[in-house]
């Protein structure tokens, strides 16, 4: 009889758990209301928290190496007049947009707005996103949102800048 009672009570504090998870995790990160996805999501949430603390960690230390930073204007990307299919399967069809090939990673950037998409496929190295996010900032880039999707060895970086 106690096993029953240990295992109900084991059950009601897991219940409990989860639904703090769930409230405490945006909902989009939890595809439907089992146990394994709520768990997955709050996996993907905790992950994306972690490298946005480390843009943020990263960028404070900039900051406190050069307290008083040189405004930068930011140089615009030389854009083709007719945008062409990117090498990551993008149409540009009506917007402006750039994409460039190398041995290192395909790179198109396209003009959504007032903000630019940039998307990046490169081979993974670790610490990547993090240069990535610097360089931007220093030519005065503000990264809005970033998704990060990876595959074996490639990687797709998704940025929203301004």
């Amino acid at each position: 009889m106690s096993h029953i009672a240990v295992e109900r009570n084991r059950r009601r504090q897991m219940n409990e758990h989860l639904k703090v998870l769930r409230s405490l995790t945006p909902c989009f990160y939890i595809k439907r209301g089992d146990q394994a996805s709520v768990i997955g999501g709050v996996i993907e949430f905790i992950k994306e928290l972690q490298q946005v603390l480390q843009a943020l960690e990263s960028k404070k230390q900039r900051k406190s190496l050069s307290p008083n930073p040189s405004p930068s204007t930011p140089r615009p990307l030389p854009l083709p007049a007719k945008p062409n299919h990117s090498p990551i399967g993008f149409e540009t069809v009506g917007d402006v947009g750039a994409c460039c090939n190398s041995s290192l990673a395909d790179v198109e950037a396209r003009i959504a707005g007032s903000n630019v998409v940039l998307k990046i496929v490169c081979g993974r190295i670790p610490g990547q996103i993090l240069k990535i996010i610097a360089v931007l900032e220093k030519f005065s880039f503000e990264v809005l949102h970033v998704n990060i999707s990876s595959m074996e060895d490639t990687v797709l970086y998704s940025f929203v800048i301004k």
